[in-house]
């Protein structure tokens, strides 16, 4: 019985996309591509990993304990494993079949990934089912899953989060055309004085004139991190990666600096569109690959000379839609394989006078990256910070050590930072870096907050 109320919320969901999609003339795709064809075992040659991280609600207060069964799409009562989350409500890292790396590596008929059921389980809160998550050969995947208190809610209907497919294999509207840089004469046009890394991103998911569409509040690390899963494949050259994340950093900037839509009389700041913006998929699994520089590069975008908003970057996969004088995707994994740099890679397709810039300001941090590296006999009110930010993130991740709030970085202090760094998938060097410093901030801002609520 409960397999069949799963499928036929699942056909459910796929019947609505479908309503979607037609509705608003964003595809010419028929039905039958819809639907994810179910990937032959006899495929899945390779392999790739998954862990899963577990928390309570939007923050980031861990929940240990939560169960996850995982088993294949298409066959989604026949368990392949059975995990569970730690003190830190992580999974072990546990190993999945995967198509072979080559699909990814240019246009193919074969689907370059393999799609996972995952339901979990956990006490005193509402199950969680994620269809379709995606692990690509070679890398490691972190899937999110955000859980309610069962207490706080009527009791209702489970309805499953259904991953749809990734862009590059699946059939999406093509972007339509903008002008790159935004007029800044035109009355009410412009409202920000200054380019704002913004805490929130608010995604309303569908077309711009779905007013059933529903608005997301996302993390800006956490929204780009989603977008480049869904818009470019882990598996790529490091340099194309990061020329694609910066493209989808100065779009999704752009679109802030401008105040684009709400100027339009809309209270988001983009959509889920690929005819608009770029997709979204909530609940959509990411990879360290692209999380790694998304946390390294988060506060750049792209500028020209004289042009103070970041420049709309637009692009296309180049293979089922071209676009000249945008980048495209498939093009730009090309350009990795033969060592372009990620700049080169930019300017290949949108000149010589882009360069990469850097935010002033970033919101939701209680200070900003002093600018060098905190280490091992560093001192002083920095310091200080990042210990108490430390012992704060402990009270609800207790496998992290409290340390004396002396403002002396010592070996103490650098083994809480290696453990933080191990936690949240961070290099461990022991070392506060860029990286480090803002993902402290984010987790003890979240923590606090729920501390705050409660």
């Amino acid at each position: 019985m409960a397999s069949f109320i799963f499928l036929w919320h699942t056909f459910l969901h796929y019947l609505c996309t479908l309503y979607h999609i037609f509705s608003y003339s964003e595809s010419k795709r028929s039905s039958e591509d819809i639907f994810m064809p179910e990937i032959q075992t006899n495929n899945l040659v390779d392999h790739g990993q998954l862990k899963i991280q577990v928390t309570s609600g939007q923050r980031s207060v861990p929940i240990p304990n939560a169960t996850i069964e995982i088993s294949y799409t298409g066959d989604p009562d026949s368990v392949l494993e059975t995990v569970s989350t730690d003190e830190n409500g992580q999974t072990p890292v546990v190993d999945l079949p995967a198509p072979p790396v080559e699909y990814s590596m240019s246009p193919s008929e074969n689907q370059p990934y393999s799609e996972y059921n995952l339901k979990i389980h956990s006490d005193e809160y509402k199950p969680v089912t994620i269809s379709g998550a995606q692990i690509l050969s070679g890398v490691e995947g972190l899937q999110p899953v955000s859980m309610i208190p069962e207490e706080t809610h009527t009791p209702t209907e489970e309805h499953p989060i259904v991953i749809g497919p990734h862009t590059l294999w699946g059939n999406y509207p093509p972007k339509i055309a903008e002008s790159e840089i935004k007029p800044v004469n035109e009355s009410g046009e412009i409202v920000l004085s200054r380019v704002v890394i913004p805490e929130y991103i608010i995604v309303h998911d569908g077309p711009v004139g779905d007013k059933t569409a529903q608005n997301y509040y996302v993390r800006y690390k956490d929204y780009i991190k989603n977008v480049a899963a869904c818009e470019i494949y882990s598996t790529w050259p490091r340099a194309t990666l990061e020329a694609n994340i910066l493209a989808i950093m100065s779009f999704t900037l752009n679109r802030v600096y401008t105040e684009w839509y709400r100027n339009k009389g809309h209270d988001f700041t983009i959509t889920s569109s690929t005819a608009y913006d770029h997709k979204f998929i909530p609940g959509k699994t990411t990879y360290n690959s692209i999380n790694t520089i998304v946390d390294e590069i988060f506060a750049d975008y792209l500028s020209r000379p004289n042009v103070r908003q970041p420049i709309l970057t637009q692009y296309c996969d180049g293979k089922k839609v071209s676009c000249p004088e945008w980048m495209t995707q498939w093009g730009s994994k090309y350009l990795g394989d033969q060592g372009y740099a990620p700049i080169e890679i930019l300017r290949y397709y949108y000149g010589e006078s882009m360069y990469i810039n850097t935010a002033e300001q970033i919101s939701g941090i209680p200070s900003s990256w002093p600018g060098y590296d905190l280490t091992i006999g560093s001192r002083g009110d920095k310091v200080r910070q990042i210990q108490q930010q430390l012992n704060r993130i402990a009270k609800d991740y207790p496998s992290l050590p409290t340390i004396a709030v002396d403002g002396v970085y010592g070996e103490s202090t650098a083994n809480a930072v290696r453990k933080f760094q191990n936690i949240f998938g961070l290099p461990q060097t022991g070392i506060v870096d860029y990286p480090t410093w803002y993902k402290l901030s984010e987790i003890y801002v979240g923590v606090s907050r729920i501390a705050e609520l409660n």
